[in-house]
């Protein structure tokens, strides 16, 4: 099975040797996407700011790998403080998701990669065949080549 790593333009998690989303066959691995903009700054606002960024982060990368929210079957979403924001969670699952629904975890966590940070997503999404993304070239590099066998 081919194993693929997908990039985003920009891409915010290369300083830390993060993958945004790994291909392996059909599916589909997104990395924990927050509410952080395209210089890796958590944007202000509050939750429901970042709630937007974080679900638009996970559109970059997922289309980055050739799948949409649509083609989600698993999503963790990770929250600081989920008395406070468990209703706007739900929310956002009710504005991006349609039925059926993907399978879900929200959990709350003591904190996240930044002090500031309040949510966290990570998502597996089914792709199909026919909308992969063309393979990246090689880099020159061995293992830096995006792909391994």
């Amino acid at each position: 099975m081919l194993i693929e790593r997908v990039h985003t333009d920009p891409d915010p998690y290369e300083p830390f040797l993060l993958s945004q989303a790994i291909r392996a066959g059909d599916l589909l691995f997104v990395s924990g996407q927050a509410g952080y903009d395209d210089g890796g700054q958590i944007v202000p606002g509050g939750f429901d700011a970042q709630a937007a960024k974080a679900f638009a982060n996970l559109e970059r990368a997922l289309r980055a790998g050739g799948a949409s929210l649509a083609d989600v079957v698993k999503v963790t979403i990770f929250v600081t403080e989920m008395a406070a924001n468990f209703p706007a969670v739900v929310e956002c699952r009710r504005r991006h998701f349609t039925p059926p629904y993907p399978a879900d975890s929200i959990v709350e966590v003591a904190g996240l990669y930044t002090p500031e940070a309040q949510i966290e997503i990570e998502a597996i999404a089914v792709v199909a065949s026919e909308r992969a993304p063309q393979p990246q070239p090689p880099s020159g590099d061995v293992g830096e080549s995006g792909s391994r066998a």
